[in-house]
């Protein structure tokens, strides 16, 4: 049961991509449907140290991919698996730099359909997916939980999660006070030797993370935005999401995409910012019985449906609706 449950419908391929020198290990799945060549989707990861495979947690979202005559592209991160490197070193414009590589060797592909060359970025990649767009064309974007601002988002998770864990005010005030000093630290250019002297050590940063943090905390996606205009694009968000302020994401979304009349937004009302059921959250047995039984019900319901159905339409020269 647990075998047949965790077979996905791909071919996996590693491979390794050439960019200024560096290398990129990825994996290419490509669809079991005898066609020669296949649509492609580039994977952009979120925050940390995530592999090409993110562990097996793409496993299920390849399947539909490869369902709909799409190849997902997917590498480790650098420094993570077989890429050298070190994530931590990265800008947003770095990560960008990145995949538009990934995306040229690709193309270069025989088995590759240059016209229908498409992103899928979660969380963090928000801020890297319009860039990738401004730099290399792309048939259609797929973001999952994407933040606008940094700061704002940093924020809003901070209150949230102080709210779910029903954080005393005392406790809420002397937090967001925290948060005010650290950013008052990065808009002083602050070493992480002079961020630790003055906040002591928190949530375990480090001086790689700090440093990560300074390179990006000015992030802001909405003018970056206008590069996705009349590309099909599918937003989808979590209704249970305490990492991002959906709200924002979607009202954003909307004022620079909606006019163009190429966006879809897909919200999953019991889904937690990873986009799976927040029923599993809290209960690493849950998670376990789920993964090894039923990986593909992890995701929130409807979810893997939409994106086949986001793809398929793709496929028939049909651009989705918004919603």
């Amino acid at each position: 049961m647990i075998l047949w449950q965790n077979t996905f419908d791909v071919d996996e391929h590693r491979v390794t991509i050439r960019q200024d020198g560096r290398t990129l290990s990825g994996v290419l799945s490509t669809p079991r449907d005898g066609r020669a060549r296949h649509g492609l989707v580039v994977f952009v990861h979120g925050d940390g140290p995530i592999d090409a495979t993110h562990e097996g947690g793409y496993d299920p979202m390849w399947e539909a991919y490869t369902r709909s005559g799409y190849a997902p592209l997917p590498w480790d991160k650098p420094g993570v698996g077989d890429t050298p490197g070190d994530w931590l070193g990265q800008s947003m414009d770095d990560r960008a730099d990145e995949a538009v590589a990934a995306i040229a060797w690709a193309r270069s592909r025989p088995e590759v359909d240059t016209a229908r060359v498409g992103l899928w970025g979660a969380s963090q990649a928000g801020w890297v997916l319009p860039k990738i767009a401004a730099r290399t064309p792309v048939a259609f974007v797929i973001a999952l939980s994407p933040a606008i601002n940094w700061l704002r988002q940093g924020r809003f998770n901070l209150l949230a999660e102080l709210h779910a864990e029903n954080a005393s005010p005392a406790r809420v005030q002397r937090e967001t006070a925290g948060s005010d000093t650290t950013r008052r630290l990065l808009e002083q250019r602050a070493t992480f030797e002079q961020y630790v002297r003055i906040l002591g050590d928190q949530d375990g940063m480090t001086a790689g993370r700090w440093g990560f943090i300074a390179r990006n905390y000015t992030a802001d996606t909405t003018a970056d935005l206008r590069a996705l205009r009349g590309i099909p694009v599918m937003l989808a968000l979590a209704g249970r999401d305490i990492n991002v302020d959906t709200t924002d994401t979607e009202s954003v979304y909307r004022a620079v995409l909606a006019p163009t009349g190429q966006l879809a937004v897909r919200r999953y009302t019991d889904a937690n910012h990873s986009l799976a059921k927040r029923s599993l959250e809290g209960s690493e047995l849950k998670i376990t019985f789920t993964a090894l039984f039923a990986p593909r019900s992890l995701f929130a319901d409807g979810f893997l449906d939409d994106q086949r159905r986001f793809l398929r339409d793709l496929r028939g020269n049909a651009a989705p609706q918004g919603s």
